[in-house]
């Protein structure tokens, strides 16, 4: 047997924070080291943060990075490890991961594959390093080979795949193989997306088995630079078997696992597969390092850890959208979060998602851990339990005008009450009224519905702004905007109205889905945690924005359209790039309830608001990246904000 403690550690970082992230790597290190592990994985971009843009062409930020890498290097002595950093080749800047053991610089490995799709933008800041290339680059006055290496420790070879190669269909593993490693690491900056941590494992599972390798896959955790959440889950896999997994949706900082794992056994199971065929040696890829890895001569690990909580769609929204919530407002140092509600759907979301971020907080770190993580926030240390805390951190205000009704007021109320938010109801009529008067007495005449329904609308809507962003002001909160992405497909939602705040946290997701999700917060809950019965006198609703007067009975989907259909044209349409016509191909069979003149209809309507709303999404605050359906405009669904409207489309109907 040839037994050695290997290990991979999420880290979570932050763009250009030098100094926490060196800190948190040196802990990552040092963790590792006194649990016995000889190979370490660490994320993509470790160094810098993988979230930098365009301070990646920063000569300053370069440098930086550089020095930093340099400075870290006595911290390696004992053991092998990857660091992340942009580092400049022959006028190029190359994404890398610099392979460092006992103290030493041996090499440093470029990206092959850069990752270009939805959120991702790799190509714009990095040149792509051509496959089984070698150079040399020199650091701190010493010549290092730069390229494609493979490292020799002794009798164990270590490889590297840095994220998207081993997404790509040529994974970069193949060639690795070629030259024997018995290691392959995977530093990964790997953005949260439903489902995501299934199709890891089947990557490093397929690659451990291919191979013949030990597979180690490091990721970032939290929510790193705004938008995307990355959600941790290291991965060791040896002889084709996971047999460690790391914490996912965790708010530490830092997490390491790792696990004792025999070679032989991957060794074996490359001698029994005939499509390996190694090359002749001697390589130059091959760099042999001159520290030989130790090993540890006992017992293995039975079987891998149970997941902590089922990977359904529902638990991991739950927890993504609360540790992206946990890290915005602990990396910008505001004071909570504050929410207009409304009594309906989107309000009381956002609302119940501060709320599982506290939950899951004290889960995880106890209470006096969580309020030690969140020690800028005035008044935390007085907050003795959960509800002290919901209530230290949110506030939430119920704005009625005279079209609101007791069913929404009393949702609202019910709700603030169940989660411990401090809650207020506010009475904007009269600036309603006021800002109406002007208006009539400017134009003169009357304002009525239904002549003018739609400046009527928007006007409610945006009076309940100013006095939701003074409520959030005055506490040093971020005001979260409550639209979902349903409504943003087809401009439902009043600019400068609900779409007020600075944080969009349900932004990613469509109505249909959110619903659901409320439905099951209501009855079941995440693991671990409490459903939320009251609200069920929010999922009792029909959706309506309430703009209207009474007797008009508003609802969402009488003004749209049902959002499960709408949900379906927007993936149709944006997700898949289909046109109106195949679009309506597509809906007949899914929604045999509808007759053809009804869909046709309801296509038309849909690309039409897309079409001329745009401009709204781009004035959206930023939203959290949760699925591949996202509308973003900044970092997934770029479209014109002048267009055709699809006319010619339109007429093929």
């Amino acid at each position: 047997m040839r037994i050695v403690r290997v290990g991979a550690a999420s880290l979570n970082q932050t763009p250009l924070d030098w100094k926490g992230n060196r800190e948190r790597i040196e802990r990552a290190i040092d963790c590792a080291r006194q649990a016995g592990v000889r190979l370490l994985a660490l994320p993509e971009l470790a160094i810098t943060g993988y979230g930098c843009e365009d301070m990646f062409h920063s000569p300053a930020v370069l440098e930086r990075a550089r020095k930093t890498l340099v400075e870290l290097l006595p911290r390696t002595r004992g053991i092998a490890t990857v660091l992340g950093l942009p580092l400049v080749y022959r006028g190029a800047v190359f994404n890398t991961a610099a392979f460092v053991a006992n103290g030493r610089l041996h090499g440093v490995v470029a990206k092959t594959h850069l990752a270009g799709d939805g959120l991702h933008y790799e190509p714009r800041w990095f040149e792509s390093w051509p496959p089984e290339a070698m150079g040399s680059i020199e650091i701190d006055g010493e010549t290092i080979p730069f390229g494609d290496p493979v490292f020799d420790l002794g009798d164990v070879r270590v490889g590297l795949e840095i994220c998207e190669d081993a997404w790509a269909p040529d994974r970069r593993g193949a060639s690795a193989a070629k030259l024997g490693v018995d290691v392959l690491i995977n530093p990964s900056a790997s953005h949260f997306s439903f489902g995501k941590q299934a199709v890891r494992r089947r990557i490093a599972l397929e690659g451990s088995r291919a191979y013949g390798v030990t597979y180690l896959t490091a990721n970032l955790m939290g929510n790193e630079s705004g938008r995307a959440i990355y959600d941790g889950g290291c991965l060791v896999v040896s002889a084709g078997a996971v047999v460690a997994e790391g914490a996912r949706f965790s708010m530490r900082e830092i997490d390491l696992v790792h696990a004792k794992v025999d070679l032989d056994l991957d060794r074996m199971s490359k001698m029994r597969t005939i499509a390996h065929r190694p090359l002749a040696e001697p390589s130059p890829r091959v760099v042999t390092t001159g520290y030989p890895l130790p090993g540890d001569e006992v017992e293995l690990p039975v079987s891998p850890p149970a997941p902590a909580f089922p990977e359904t769609k529902e638990e991991e929204f739950a927890r993504a959208i609360a540790l992206g919530l946990f890290d915005y407002m602990r990396k910008s140092r505001a004071q909570g979060y504050v929410v207009s509600m409304s009594g309906g759907a989107d309000s009381a979301a956002c609302a119940c998602l501060v709320a599982l971020m506290v939950r899951f907080g004290i889960q995880e770190l106890g209470l006096d851990e969580l309020k030690a993580k969140l020690s800028h926030v005035r008044g935390i240390e007085e907050a003795e339990d959960e509800r002290a805390l919901v209530r230290t951190l949110l506030a939430t205000a119920y704005q009625a005008t005279r079209h609101s009704g007791p069913v929404t007021r009393e949702a609202a109320r019910a709700v603030a009450e169940a989660i411990g938010a401090q809650h207020h109801e506010l009475d904007v009529e009269p600036m309603f009224a006021a800002y109406v008067s002007a208006i009539e007495a400017a134009v003169g005449r009357t304002l009525r519905f239904p002549d003018d329904d739609l400046a009527l609308q928007n006007v409610q809507a945006r009076v309940r702004s100013p006095s939701i962003w003074l409520l959030a002001n005055l506490r040093g909160a971020i005001l979260l905007s409550t639209s979902n992405r349903s409504e943003a497909a087809v401009g439902y939602a009043t600019m400068d109205g609900d779409t007020s705040g600075g944080l969009s946290p349900i932004a990613g997701i469509d109505k249909a889905f959110l619903r659901l999700w409320l439905r099951w917060l209501e009855t079941q809950g995440p693991t671990g945690g409490a459903p939320i019965p009251a609200l069920a006198l929010v999922n009792a609703q029909i959706p309506t924005a309430e703009l209207r007067p009474p007797d008009a009975r508003q609802t969402d989907e009488a003004d749209l359209m049902p959002y499960p259909l709408l949900d379906a044209i927007e993936r149709h349409a944006i997700r898949d790039k289909r046109s109106p016509k195949e679009c309506l191909e597509a809906l007949r069979p899914a929604f045999p309830e509808f007759d053809d003149e009804t869909l046709r209809h309801f296509v038309r309507r849909f690309f039409r608001l897309f079409a001329i709303n745009q401009w709204k999404r781009e004035r959206y605050a930023p939203s959290f990246h949760v699925d591949d359906e996202n509308l973003d405009p900044k970092t997934w669904c770029r479209f014109p904000i002048l267009n055709g409207g699809f006319s010619a489309e339109l007429d093929e109907l």
